[in-house]
Order: C-alpha cells, then structure tokens, then sequence
C-alpha cells in the first residue's frame, strides 16, 4: 500500500511458520503484517472529509492524531459541506485542534444538513473544482455503505472524484445500526484515543445533550475495534479500503 509512515493496516500473515501458527494456538497473538505509507508527493497529503461538523473527528480523529505525530511534515486538507452558525465554529475549532500547524485549510460549506443527495450538482462541483487539484496521497471519507444519505454521497463523490487515490472510509456508529465488518485498523496508543475523545466533547458543546454524544459511545467502538485488530493499547479505528496496491 502506498502510503501511512508507522499507522498500520493489519492483514492476516498466511506465511507464518507452523511454530508461530503453533505458538499461536489457544491464546490472542497479532498475527498481522503491519504496511507503511510512503507518500509520492514528498511529504504526506492528507484529505479529510466529512458531512457535517463532528464526522471526521469521530470517524478518524485518533487516525489524525497519529498521522501527524509519524510525519511531522505532513498536511492536512479539512473539508465540511454542513458547516453554518455554531457547527462553523465548532468545526474550524475542532481542525485546528486535531491538525494543528499541519492544517492547510479548512474548507466550511453551507449545504442543507439532510438534503444533500438533491443538491449532488453543487457538491460535486466542489470536489471537481476545489477538492480534485489538491491531488492527496489519502483520502478519509465516510463509509459507502453508511445509512446516512448525505454520508453514502459524500463517499460516492469522494470514488467519483478521486480514482486513482488510497481513500480509506471511516465509520460513525448512530441510531441506524449500520455498523459492518471493516478490514483496514489503525492501533492507537492510550494517548491518542483519549486526545481525540478529549477534543471532540471540547469542540463540540452543542452535541453535549443528544443521548448517543457521549466519551463511552467513542471509546466503546474504539475498544471493539482494537479488539478485533489485537491492538496493543487495546484501541483502534477501523476503516473500508476498497482498492490498495502492494
């Protein structure tokens, strides 16, 4: 895969010898070859996208955080389409708190929070127009499959736009359920997962009463998938990879 300094992506090692299959038996082991990115462009360009204010900071945050911690001189490109009035500055507010120095721009859009499948047009305008000459090494966008409709157009446009990028979809648990199996982990240490859920309950106040924003709702799924990936801290992100070369 091309592309993430020390952040793994963990895929099962079938060449391991029958001793360490052996030693293996009846007890977890990280089984996993972890791969690196080496980004094309010098330094690692990373573009994050998100439907509304708070989706890239729950989906990948901690994903973020470790980025910019293995590649000090990585960049990062912010993009919200629903961002107005308070979500606005909540959203600037949580870019500069997740990216930092490292943030390149943060883009904040207006669209109708709900609406966006029957505003495609101007949306993908945005990503021909202004998201398409950044050219990033990565991508981060939402799941494809997500049951959110504004969430599944972002991901569609994200493929639409970038055919030939890594793009890695992250996932948002909610009320829906739709929640699948990803493939693709990123182990964080317990600094990491504890900075993200940090910043997002203090970049997003106004999020504060609905019943599911709570720090044991980020950190459950954290959690789980840190379990299925054997994570060392015991935390991970995880996310779809629909194409990757090796």
């Amino acid at each position: 895969m091309e592309g993430m300094g020390s952040v793994r992506c963990w895929l099962r090692n079938r060449a391991a010898s029958p001793r360490n299959r052996a030693q293996c038996h009846g007890r977890a082991r990280a089984d996993m070859i972890p791969l690196k990115l080496n980004p094309t462009t010098g330094r690692l360009r990373v573009l994050c996208l998100g439907a509304h204010s708070d989706d890239i900071e729950i989906g990948c945050g901690g994903t973020i955080l470790r980025l910019a911690e293995e590649h000090p001189d990585c960049e990062f490109h912010w993009v919200v389409f629903s961002a107005t009035g308070v979500r606005a500055s909540e959203a600037a507010r949580a870019a500069q708190l997740f990216a930092g120095s490292r943030l390149r721009n943060a883009l904040l859009k207006p669209f109708r929070d709900g609406y966006m499948p029957w505003l495609g047009a101007e949306i993908k305008s945005v990503f021909e127009e202004e998201l398409k000459p950044l050219s990033p090494d990565l991508v981060l966008t939402h799941y494809g499959n997500d049951a959110h409709q504004d969430h599944r157009l972002i991901s569609q446009l994200t493929w639409n736009t970038f055919r030939d990028h890594l793009i890695f979809e992250y996932e948002i648990p909610k009320y829906d359920g739709d929640l699948g199996c990803p493939g693709l982990f990123v182990p964080l240490d317990q600094r990491q997962y504890q900075v993200k859920v940090q910043h997002i309950m203090e970049a997003f106040p106004s999020q504060h009463a609905k019943h599911w924003f709570k720090p044991e709702t980020f950190l459950s799924l954290m959690r789980l998938r840190g379990l299925e990936c054997v994570a060392p801290a015991g935390h991970a992100e995880a996310f779809y990879c629909r194409k990757l070369i090796l």
